[in-house]
């Protein structure tokens, strides 16, 4: 193979694994939301029950408990990942995703994203504008 040629394969290969990397972290924040959402489906089923027991599953095998011990085991890490750390994964891999759509860009000679890294207004900062807004 000659040097232009492994050049171009080379760029290709790097391209590629950018767009792989980029495409990786997507799927796990789906996952991840899936099991956020799939936690709070639980705890509201839970609260609309009316019996005092509640069948779990474990794998393939269901476990009748008390309903306050499986809101816990729902709400802690038994079952699941605790909400409040799916949460910051999240907010991990979406700052992951931003390095990694930015370097997929830059690899392909694109221009980084305008306003991709813009941050919401915190509440102090929104204090001012709706006192003027009257909200």
């Amino acid at each position: 193979m000659d040097w232009e040629s492994q050049r171009v394969v080379d760029y290709l290969t790097e391209v590629e694994e950018a767009a792989e990397q980029v495409l990786t972290t997507k799927q796990q924040m789906i996952d991840l939301d899936m099991k956020r959402n799939g936690n709070r489906e639980a705890l509201n089923a839970l609260r609309k029950m009316c019996s005092d027991k509640v069948k779990v599953c474990f794998g393939n095998t269901f476990i009748k408990l008390p309903k306050s011990t499986a809101k816990e085991m729902i709400q802690k890490d038994c079952l699941c990942v605790d909400q409040d750390q799916l949460d910051s994964e999240l907010n991990h891999l979406r700052q992951g995703l931003k390095a990694n759509v930015n370097h997929l860009n830059k690899t392909q000679g694109k221009p980084e994203l305008r306003g991709y890294n813009l941050l919401p207004l915190s509440t102090e900062e929104m204090k001012p504008i709706e006192s003027v807004l009257k909200l």
